[in-house]
């Protein structure tokens, strides 16, 4: 279980310090259904994360973002960013 945690570290490590400027893609249909296992919605996510309802609406329908929105939406959702990815 050691090397699982491990690993899921270097994924996030990896992926939050990516060069400023590149974006990443967050999968719609899991960021929903994460969402819904936790009975949240989209602004009451933006709250937890520190996230603007609008740019969290913006995800949702497709568009990229920062790592760091990325590590802040899974951080709020209590996952691994790898588990929203696309």
């Amino acid at each position: 279980k050691s090397c699982c945690i491990i690993q899921k570290y270097k994924a996030n490590a990896y992926y939050l310090n990516k060069k400023r400027g590149e974006t990443m893609r967050i999968n719609s249909i899991k960021l929903v259904t994460e969402m819904m296992k936790h009975g949240i919605n989209q602004k009451e996510l933006a709250e937890m994360s520190g996230v603007s309802r609008v740019t969290i609406g913006y995800i949702k329908n497709g568009k990229s973002c920062s790592p760091e929105t990325l590590g802040r939406i899974a951080k709020a959702l209590g996952v691994d960013v790898t588990e929203i990815m696309e």
